[in-house]
């Protein structure tokens, strides 16, 4: 009997060993069990500089408001004064998509803040400002963007304005990769792209301005991210990258042309749950809604909509 206890006892200690072994084990990442919205993708291990994810990462396509990531790096790199006060000119205005801003003609704020408030909440107007700012003007700063591009390898990236207004700004998955690891050498971009919101006094009158990150996935404490940006326009669809933590390695993530308000930060999530686990993040699957629910709602529309359509013919007079 002692022979036999024993054996049971080796047998439960080799089990907890292999179990042990196997929880130990490197988790392998299979891209088919990935399945995003987004058309345009890549995720890379920033310690191993080593894709794990792409989807069509090579096709070429407008990047929005992406491009301010390369506007911070070039006015960053010409190492101006951030305490320095610049002012938002007419030149400033957008003439291209017609997108409004409270930051009015006159409005004057310290080069740093132009910068805080152009990548947290992807202010156009300060993004302008800034290249504007720039020794020999917008015109130089956009050609300063194109070498910068070209001198970190993004070979199918072309910039045309500092804001990504424009749809001729254009890159792909594989190059704003690139953008995003350069961009994460510098400490302001870090900062200020993971600002959740903030506060500007905007000069001469004093008002006080509160803005919020455009990514909200920046102030869930479920995040490390330590850059992020987001992007859209018509062209170029929802976009979103970044660089965040998960399962304690760094890792790229850019998400291109997604469609609907929420579809890029549900392939974030997606990501961070393949990452964590290999496995694809499970569909909640919706409550039904009882029947008498149903018929009791669909009741208390018809009067209302009743109600709509004689509104309706009364204000087009019978």
């Amino acid at each position: 009997m002692n022979r036999r206890l024993t054996i049971v006892f080796l047998a439960l200690i080799a089990m907890a060993a292999l179990g042990r072994a196997a929880a130990q084990a490197p988790l392998v990442l299979d891209p088919a069990k990935l399945r995003l919205a987004s058309l345009n993708a890549v995720v890379v291990d920033a310690s191993a500089n080593r894709p794990v994810y792409a989807k069509g990462a090579n096709d070429v396509t407008p990047i929005a408001s992406l491009t301010k990531l390369m506007t911070a790096i070039v006015t960053l790199d010409a190492g101006p004064s951030l305490d320095e006060t610049i002012a938002i000119d007419v030149d400033d205005l957008d003439f291209v998509k017609g997108t409004n801003s409270r930051l009015r003609m006159g409005a004057a704020l310290p080069r740093r803040e132009m910068l805080r408030l152009a990548l947290m909440s992807s202010e156009n107007r300060a993004a302008s400002s800034l290249a504007r700012n720039y020794p020999g003007g917008t015109s130089a700063f956009v050609a300063a963007m194109n070498a910068k591009a070209e001198s970190l390898g993004m070979t199918r990236t072309r910039f045309a304005d500092p804001t990504g207004l424009s749809p001729r700004n254009v890159s792909t998955a594989n190059d704003l990769a690139l953008l995003v690891a350069a961009a994460a050498h510098y400490p302001q971009i870090r900062e200020f792209s993971t600002t959740g919101s903030h506060y500007v006094e905007v000069q001469p009158s004093g008002q006080l301005l509160g803005y919020n990150n455009t990514n909200n996935l920046v102030k869930s404490a479920q995040w490390d991210i330590m850059v992020s940006k987001t992007g859209y326009i018509r062209e170029a669809g929802k976009c979103l990258v970044m660089l965040a933590t998960i399962a304690s390695k760094p890792f790229v993530i850019v998400l291109l042309d997604s469609a609907g308000k929420y579809t890029r930060l549900g392939d974030a999530q997606r990501v961070r749950y393949w990452l964590e686990t290999g496995q694809p993040l499970p569909v909640l699957a919706s409550k039904p809604v009882a029947k008498s629910r149903k018929a009791k709602s669909a009741a208390n529309a018809r009067p209302a909509a009743k109600l709509a359509a004689s509104m309706r013919t009364s204000a087009r007079g019978g």
